[in-house]
């Protein structure tokens, strides 16, 4: 384990990943704003530090997992950010969602003060993180990808060196963007099923094993018949992210007619639960509207591997 690490964003993703690293006996140096979650990580074998820059300055290298690019911007070139403490021939690892456009800006930022970047977003979901069976999604340098993937395999079963930087946040808002349309889908598939007299729990069973079935219906059509929701992600998350993809479609000509349209659900959804909601509870508002909900028994509150 030649590197060590500091990483800043210890939230629902963040920290599972942190705690990722911990357990393969990487060093972490830990920032957030959040105590409670700092304490997770230090129970785990972490350090602390007063700022992002102290915890990039003892550890060298620097992880971020971060809700907007905003807060990334922050974080890596504010006051007492991550390019005050990070060395020439530092790594900085952005685990968060960005748009091209922006890691492509925030990755020639860290390039001024000689600090080399990955991006390293992921994708599969808070419960696929939390036992390290993740997918990372990277784009940059391949030399700098063989020096640091130890640490990205650690956190990540899989991993996929996509081009350049910029070439991974592509990809993530693709699948990102897949996601959100496979949920309002699969809502309205339960809800047909429900409304033509099926058995729920049957129906879930019978899509999955059928030519219908998708990642998302395995997992999170779970959670809603259960009825917590709780996939550990946002309304406002599941709209940065379809933004991102709905701006890359403006840019490069291409009419996204299904994106456009779960966009505005979700638009609703914030509306009607507001931006802090399980973006799982996008299939509320169906049930909300037919006035009956999707239950069925047998399915799990938070998923499981």
């Amino acid at each position: 384990m030649s590197e060590s690490y500091a990483f800043v964003g210890l939230g629902h993703l963040g920290g599972n990943l942190a705690a990722s690293l911990l357990r393969n006996g990487f060093a972490v140096t830990v920032f957030d704003r959040d105590p409670a979650a700092v304490e997770r990580l230090v129970a785990l074998g972490a350090t602390t530090a007063r700022s992002p820059a102290e915890a990039a300055a003892r550890a060298g290298n620097a992880v971020t997992c971060l809700p907007s690019p905003k807060v990334s911007e922050t974080v890596l070139s504010g006051p007492g950010g991550l390019l005050e403490g990070l060395p020439r021939g530092g790594t900085w690892i952005e685990m968060s969602t960005n748009g091209r456009d922006e890691i492509v800006r925030l990755a020639e930022f860290a390039s001024a003060k000689g600090v080399e970047t990955l991006e390293c977003p992921v994708t599969g979901g808070v419960h696929l993180a939390a036992v390290g069976k993740i997918t990372a999604l990277v784009g940059g340098d391949p030399a700098l990808y063989s020096r640091h993937r130890p640490a990205i395999e650690a956190m990540c079963a899989k991993s996929f060196l996509m081009g350049p930087i910029g070439s991974a946040a592509v990809i993530k808002v693709i699948t990102n963007m897949l996601a959100f349309i496979h949920l309002v889908a699969a809502g309205e598939a339960l809800m047909l099923a429900k409304q033509g007299g099926l058995d729920l729990a049957q129906s879930y069973h019978a899509i999955v094993a059928s030519s219908g079935n998708s990642f998302v219906h395995e997992t999170e059509s779970q959670l809603v018949l259960n009825g917590s929701y709780d996939i550990g992600f946002t309304m406002d998350l599941a709209l940065k992210d379809l933004g991102f993809a709905l701006t890359m479609a403006e840019q490069s000509g291409v009419p996204l007619d299904l994106a456009t349209r779960v966009n505005a659900i979700f638009e609703q959804g914030k509306a009607a639960y507001g931006g802090g909601a399980w973006s799982t509870q996008i299939v509320k508002l169906l049930e909300d509207a037919v006035g009956t909900d999707l239950r069925a028994p047998g399915f799990p509150a938070k998923l499981e591997i």
